[in-house]
């Protein structure tokens, strides 16, 4: 089933007198379950994409349905509930909040959501377990390094449940061992929960492991292949 539909997405941004077209008539399809990279130099549009498929920046032209939901003609409060039920994001700033724990930072969407105090501290134990981090959970972002930020970041995401987790650069910070486990569990999810992911990247491990590798260049899409892994491939 298609979990995202993009149809002649632009984004075009005024430089004074300049237009600079950042994405140029993209389409775009893909299904629940996808572990996808969004792969291409600097510049070349994938960050933008991400940005617009999560509905933190505007097209200028298109449409997105997401998990049946047009989310361009939505109101900014609609579209906030919508990401913050849909949606994961795993940024390479981390976005964490400084004076909660790695917990605290974990349950933090899901108090949005509403979710109930004993379920959110368990989903947030687990994930946290999962990454690796079950052992630094009560620090604070300034006591973790960049790489253990990276991971309660992702752990954020994924505790919330989300249909689709947009990642940029999400290994960007991390050891090949610490890359490769992260990568793992990933995968585990969207082929077990039929969780979607589209990674925004240039680490060759990530293209490694993605099942569809997307090239964008000058804001287009320049080929679009998906790549058969077998299981053993992926064995640590």
């Amino acid at each position: 089933m298609a979990l995202l539909t993009l149809q002649g997405i632009d984004k075009i941004y005024q430089q004074g007198e300049l237009e600079v077209h950042a994405l140029q008539n993209i389409d775009l399809t893909v299904e629940e379950g996808e572990f996808a990279a969004l792969v291409g130099p600097s510049g070349s549009g994938k960050t933008t994409l991400l940005n617009i498929i999560g509905g933190l920046d505007a097209p200028s032209h298109g449409s997105i349905l997401l998990n049946g939901t047009e989310t361009t003609t939505l109101k900014e409060s609609q579209l906030s509930d919508f990401r913050l039920f849909e949606l994961g994001f795993v940024f390479q700033a981390y976005n964490l909040v400084p004076v909660l724990s790695a917990l605290e930072n974990v349950e933090l969407v899901m108090v949005l959501q509403g979710r109930h105090a004993v379920e959110r501290r368990e989903r947030a134990e687990h994930y946290l377990q999962l990454v690796g981090l079950e052992k630094v959970m009560q620090r604070r972002p300034s006591a973790l390094s960049g790489g253990q930020q990276q991971r309660v970041a992702v752990a954020r995401a994924l505790a919330a449940a989300p249909r689709l987790v947009l990642a940029d650069e999400p290994t960007a910070n991390l050891d090949s061992e610490n890359a490769t486990a992260l990568l793992d569990i990933m995968h585990k999810l969207s082929h077990e929960e039929k969780t979607t992911f589209i990674f925004s990247t240039h680490d060759v491990r990530v293209m490694e492991r993605a099942e569809r590798i997307i090239t964008l260049r000058d804001g287009g899409i320049v080929s679009d292949e998906v790549v058969e892994r077998h299981q053993h491939e992926h064995a640590t």
